[in-house]
């Protein structure tokens, strides 16, 4: 929606850069009470931000009012070219650090959940190294979906990502970290919990519903390679868990993440010997332009940790 005033943004100035940085905050926290710890300021200086920042682009942003915080059409587009204009600027200010042969600023990292739990991942170790040997850069870590973190670093609102191998693009460099067991699980109450599945074959479980990420994936992959028949979709892991728990999906998890439900006797694997894969991580950062000194030294420490 556009103001009765249209405003003219012209030059940008640091006043505006810092509207821009709260509506960020803003947008990325869900509303301005959840902001408030974000930002370290109170909620009418948040809101007297927004409502100058409006005034400067001539556009309602937002909505906010009983129904909570609501953002418009414009201001999504508003967001989206804010997370690109704050990633160039911080792109500047590495660049100009690598000139001075310094790390400084921020750098961005996205991770595919529940890697932290798997014993091979040694992403944890990385990280210290990482902050002992570049304490001045502020290290932000993203927990995201795979379709986003390759988006993320591709146009640059991620300086790196660690996913699972499952499409590789021309435009990122991977480099190997570690792997990862899949099994097929069901809930204590699913129907093959009381059968002894060792001797089953992939056509004996396409009776049963699938539950499986919805999103290009391993798990996708596999689901379509088996011809196993989706019935229901999750956006995260822990929502396929969800589903499998209930008793009326079976699903693939990993061994790592699935253990504490298998110790509770909540889901067991079924026949894994067979109805099991394997999936690599990479990370991956782009090809061009050539990544910061920040990113390429988060990279090595990575790559050293898991070899």
């Amino acid at each position: 929606m556009k103001l009765k005033n249209k405003a003219v943004l012209g030059q940008l100035s640091d006043m505006d850069m810092r509207l821009l940085q709260v509506f960020k905050a803003v947008v990325a926290c869900g509303g301005f009470s959840a902001a408030e710890l974000e930002l370290n300021i109170g909620i009418s200086t948040i809101s007297r931000h927004i409502k100058d920042l409006e005034t400067r682009l001539g556009l309602t942003l937002c909505q906010r009012g009983r129904a909570g915080f609501v953002i418009t059409p414009e201001g999504r587009t508003v967001y989206e070219e804010t997370l690109r204009l704050l990633s160039a600027v911080d792109g500047f200010r590495s660049g100009i650090d690598d000139i001075h042969a310094r790390m400084g600023g921020q750098l961005h990292v996205a991770l595919f959940e529940k890697t932290t739990g798997n014993p091979d991942s040694r992403i944890a170790q990385a990280v210290s190294q990482f902050v002992q040997l570049a304490p001045a850069v502020l290290l932000n870590l993203h927990v995201r979906p795979i379709n986003e973190i390759e988006r993320g670093v591709m146009d640059n609102s991620y300086h790196l990502g660690i996913i699972p191998d499952h499409r590789p693009s021309k435009s990122l460099q991977y480099n190997y970290l570690f792997d990862e067991d899949m099994h097929l699980y069901c809930g204590k109450t699913h129907p093959l919990s009381a059968i002894d599945s060792t001797g089953m074959d992939w056509p004996d479980i396409r009776p049963y519903p699938l539950a499986g990420l919805a999103y290009h994936s391993p798990n996708m992959e596999m689901s379509h390679r088996a011809r196993l028949p989706r019935r229901a979709n999750a956006f995260d892991q822990e929502g396929v868990a969800t589903l499998i728990l209930s008793g009326q999906f079976i699903g693939f998890l990993p061994t790592h993440y699935a253990q504490s439900f298998e110790s509770q006797a909540l889901m067991h694997a079924i026949n894994p010997a067979l109805f099991r894969y394997r999936v690599k991580f990479f990370s991956i950062v782009r090809r061009s332009p050539k990544p910061s000194r920040a990113t390429a030294l988060f990279q090595q420490c990575l790559v050293q940790a898991h070899h």
